[in-house]
């Protein structure tokens, strides 16, 4: 059997082989804050471990309060970047409340000379910190089940082994220690934090690359200035769709654009589409879909609304548009929107009633711009 002083030294090269991977990828992706809280996890771990390791089978005051420390702090940071990775939240509170109450729980009883006492809350702090980040990764789960689901049972397995170890130690009665523990519970956990590692490690790294992978196809597919769909994905959607009947497609081309850019400047036109992309989605309805497919081009596509309530639609989007002008440096930039609209009849290919749709629009720029135009009813 290998003796838990090599096992920790091994889980200690582990360990900074995914911190290493860890801040290389945060480096990379630095808004990705969780990174750099599981790197600096695993660098008090990794110190931590080596320490523990390489004592030689030493059981003073400092060979344990040191690297006890060192170790919740590990913890912690792992904790921290769990709540990170799931919510995005950057707070430090509960986590630092936690790591207050466990290095408190854990030093003072070896500092006082109760080591066997102090090493019990040691093992508990991690079993706690482990079973919170386990939970982190559970609750979040239906953004990639089984890969979340993977990671809170390592977590969840290796904070039942540091459970074990304390168990084992409340059940020996001991208060104090004259030397490490060395039991099955201890070799346990030492096992469950290399596969732990690397389980966890090759999981973090597997799920930073999705979300990564799937903020580079939602960025390709967003129109940066407006946060809205853009036309590739508008056409990705429904290009190649039969619409059910009765679908409304909204055309919006805001009126005189280029002479806006041409005496106000770019900067003014770019606040003109941003405040028309926000008062069109205010107007938009719960599965509506609104993007931006040209320069001051905008489409939407309205499921099951009767052509009469669509063009209201529309013309509550218009007027609010033309009451509420965009704004830059204090300035204000009137502006004014038309609209066309047309709605699917039995079997019409989404290209077909954009195209109607279109016609419409161009009816209402050519009738003097600033309204909605629309055929009285659905194509048969």
């Amino acid at each position: 059997m290998i003796d838990n002083a090599t096992l920790m030294v091994a889980i200690a090269f582990s360990g900074s082989a995914l911190m290493v991977t860890l801040l290389i990828n945060w480096l990379g992706a630095r808004r990705d804050s969780y990174l750099i809280s599981w790197a600096g996890g695993m660098a008090f771990i990794v110190v931590a471990l080596a320490l523990l390791g390489l004592r030689s089978g030493a059981h003073d005051l400092l060979t344990q309060v040191g690297p006890f420390t060192l170790l919740i702090t590990g913890m912690a940071l792992i904790y921290l970047g769990a709540i990170q990775f799931r919510s995005g939240s950057t707070s430090w509170a509960l986590p630092a409340v936690l790591w207050t109450t466990a290095i408190v729980a854990t030093n003072i009883p070896f500092v006082l000379g109760l080591s066997g006492v102090g090493t019990v809350m040691l093992n508990l702090s991690c079993a706690v910190f482990m079973a919170l980040s386990a939970y982190q990764y559970w609750a979040g789960r239906a953004e990639a089940p089984l890969h979340l689901m993977a990671n809170a049972g390592l977590y969840g397995v290796t904070s039942i082994s540091f459970l074990a170890c304390a168990a084992l130690l409340i059940l020996d009665g001991e208060l104090v220690l004259t030397a490490p523990p060395s039991n099955w519970a201890e070799q346990f956990n030492s096992i469950m934090a290399i596969v732990g590692l690397t389980g966890v490690g090759a999981l973090s790294l597997t799920l930073n690359q999705f979300r990564a992978t799937k903020r580079h196809q939602q960025d390709a597919m967003t129109d940066s200035l407006t946060g809205l769909l853009n036309r590739r994905a508008l056409f990705d959607g429904f290009g190649d769709t039969d619409l059910p009947a009765g679908t409304a497609v909204l055309m919006f081309d805001i009126d005189h654009f280029k002479q806006i850019n041409d005496r106000q400047g770019h900067a003014a036109g770019d606040a003109v589409i941003q405040q028309f992309g926000v008062i069109a989605g205010l107007g938009m309805r719960q599965g509506d879909t609104l993007a931006r497919i040209g320069g001051e081009e905008f489409c939407a596509i309205l499921p099951a609304v009767p052509i009469e309530h669509a063009k209201a639609i529309a013309e509550r989007i218009r007027a609010d548009f033309e009451a509420t002008p965009a704004r830059i440096s204090g300035e204000i930039i009137p502006a004014t929107v038309s609209v066309g609209v047309a709605t699917s009849g039995h079997g019409e290919g989404f290209s077909s009633v954009l195209s109607r749709a279109d016609a419409a629009l161009y009816k209402a720029k050519g009738h003097g711009r600033n309204r909605v135009t629309g055929p009285p009813r659905a194509i048969a």
